[in-house]
């Protein structure tokens, strides 16, 4: 398979493995919490977004359901900085001689590559087996977007490049052509429901679009049958069998009706009859046309499927965002400058998954990923969940601003349901300290109990906990292969403390729980006063912290 090649590609490549895990800190203030205290799963997270991805892994690795991005397009008048800490003098020395990227920078294609690679990596692992990612794009970057995508989530797993319609009017001061769509480019995690060795993994498999009244509109006719409206369709095909030419027979008149010239019918002699007899065939009156076949409203797909031309009639334009974004910041002059549009997300949420699905959007600038997904669930019940991750400063007062206000409600909203409020709520986190040996010996940053116990479980096993219990013997949680445990208190003292120790009483009691049900027990603790020997005939495994947790099951 042809690969694209850029500056710093080397350098960039596995740049996603050493970015070091970090903490998600919550600000309550910030905050909107249900009435019973609770973020109901939804999550704002202001930071660098590559590390805000990489701090998601240890909860949400192959969780994620739906991805939607909307990255710069690189258009050389965004003025966006390419600030990645890669761990390479070239790329340092490259960045300091010009790290804010314009038109005027002969390697701005270059840059933008660089800073997608990392996190496309990251977003594949984030999604689900099933999941589906789409991406916001325009002629700048789409063709090396696409060559992208094709490395890191393979050329087989592209479902297809949308055509949004942005603008409803001609730019008439436009030097050659008006400009006025962009691209969403979707992939798939897997297209195929086989893996690499043939086993089933799970494909993603697209919703259809609600009927709309317009479509059905098209049934007008009704025989009075109990079967209901039905519309006529061409019963002839252009793919010719000699089988498939014979003549058909209007039952109550006797007159024959061959197939158009060159064509034939669409079935069999027999089945044909069949339809015949059970009324399905329209013979048009006097004879002046040939047969066609009724297609009855009751037994077409209760959706449409969805095509890849999306017109501003029917998921908005950019002018309507701007619009609307204004309605709900009344009280700002220009509050946003470049909003995407809520039906557009909407068709892609509706597309994308079902009612329960998790959506992350890592760049996610004025917040209508997290707007489309609280309408929806106001529309049909449902119960998705957004994640938002913003590395700029109006994280809080546009990103989060805005989903506090749709949830609350917008007094002067056109829309009924805005105005009253879409319900919802979320926490807002900001990125902590890094996960590292120093800072927990030193005692600079010690983590909680939940994210450090997410975060070993990721890194030893590849298994993400959407839980973490509090269970017997230091018990808190459970994959198909162990059982997990970890001696800990974010506490300095009890750490330094034999107390942390796995001694051999709670190893015996820990070898015994996990034996009973077939498990092998993973150990996370300071110290052991027990042999490695002594643990080995207990079934268990035991991981020291602080230091490094390496994956046991491998990639």
């Amino acid at each position: 398979m042809p690969t694209l090649d850029f500056k710093g590609k080397q350098v960039v490549y596995a740049h996603h493995l050493s970015v070091p895990y970090r903490t998600l800190e919550l600000d309550r203030k910030k905050s909107c919490f249900a009435k019973d205290g609770s973020e109901e799963g939804n999550l704002i997270i202001h930071g660098d977004n590559l590390h805000a991805l990489k701090a998601l892994l240890p909860r949400y690795a192959g969780r994620v359901n739906c991805i939607y991005i909307d990255p710069p397009y690189n258009t050389g008048n965004e003025g966006w900085v390419y600030n990645d800490n890669v761990n390479s003098d070239i790329m340092k020395r490259w960045l300091q001689e010009n790290g804010e990227v314009d038109r005027e920078d002969p390697e701005r294609h270059d840059k933008w590559l660089c800073m997608m690679w990392p996190r496309l990596q990251l977003l594949r692992e984030l999604l689900a087996e099933d999941g589906v990612i789409f991406i916001s794009i325009d002629d700048n970057e789409q063709h090396r977007l696409r060559l992208l995508l094709d490395e890191i989530f393979g050329e087989e797993n592209f479902i297809t490049n949308i055509i949004w319609q942005k603008k409803y009017s001609p730019a008439n001061d436009a030097k050659y052509l008006s400009d006025n769509h962009d691209f969403v480019v979707c992939y798939a995690r897997n297209k195929s429901d086989n893996g690499d060795n043939g086993e089933s993994t799970g494909a993603w498999q697209r919703n259809l679009l609600p009927r709309t009244d317009k479509a059905n509109s098209h049934y007008r006719d009704d025989d009075n049958d109990g079967r209901g409206p039905w519309r006529s369709s061409d019963l002839s095909v252009k793919t010719y069998a000699a089988k498939y030419d014979y003549p058909i027979v209007n039952p109550d008149t006797g007159q024959e009706y061959l197939p158009p010239e060159g064509r034939c019918w669409v079935t069999s002699r027999e089945q044909m009859q069949i339809w015949i007899d059970d009324n399905r065939i329209f013979f048009p009156a006097g004879g002046r046309s040939v047969p066609r076949m009724k297609r009855y409203l009751s037994e077409v797909q209760q959706g449409i499927v969805p095509l890849t031309l999306w017109t501003y009639d029917e998921v908005g334009h950019t002018d309507g965002a701007r619009k609307l974004i204004k309605e709900i910041f009344s009280d700002r002059q220009q509050p946003f400058d470049n909003p995407k549009a809520l039906g557009l997300l909407q068709r892609i949420i509706t597309i994308a998954a079902d009612k329960n699905a998790i959506i992350l959007d890592s760049f996610a600038g004025s917040g209508t990923t997290a707007h489309a997904v609280l309408a929806l669930n106001k529309q049909d019940g449902g119960k998705r969940k957004f994640i938002l991750v913003e590395c700029e400063d109006y994280a809080d007062s546009i990103t989060a601003e805005r989903v506090r206000r749709v949830s609350k409600g917008v007094p002067d909203a056109r829309d009924a349901d805005l105005k009253d409020g879409l319900g919802g709520s979320f926490g807002y986190y900001t990125l902590g300290e890094e996960l590292n040996i120093e800072n927990l010996i030193t005692g600079k940053s010690i983590p909680d109990y939940d994210s450090l116990a997410r975060h070993v479980t990721y890194t030893a096993t590849g298994v993400t906990l959407e839980k973490i219990k509090s269970g017997k013997d230091y018990l808190f949680g459970e994959t198909d292969d162990y059982c997990l445990y970890m001696i800990y208190r974010p506490d300095l003292t009890f750490l330094r403390s034999a107390e942390s120790a796995l001694t051999l009483s709670l190893a015996e009691r820990i070898g015994n729980t996990a034996q009973q049900k077939n498990k092998t027990a993973l150990v996370f603790a300071p110290w052991k006063f027990v042999s490695q020997k002594d643990l080995s005939k207990q079934k268990i495994t035991f991981c020291q912290l602080p230091y490094a947790i390496h994956r046991l099951l491998g990639d």
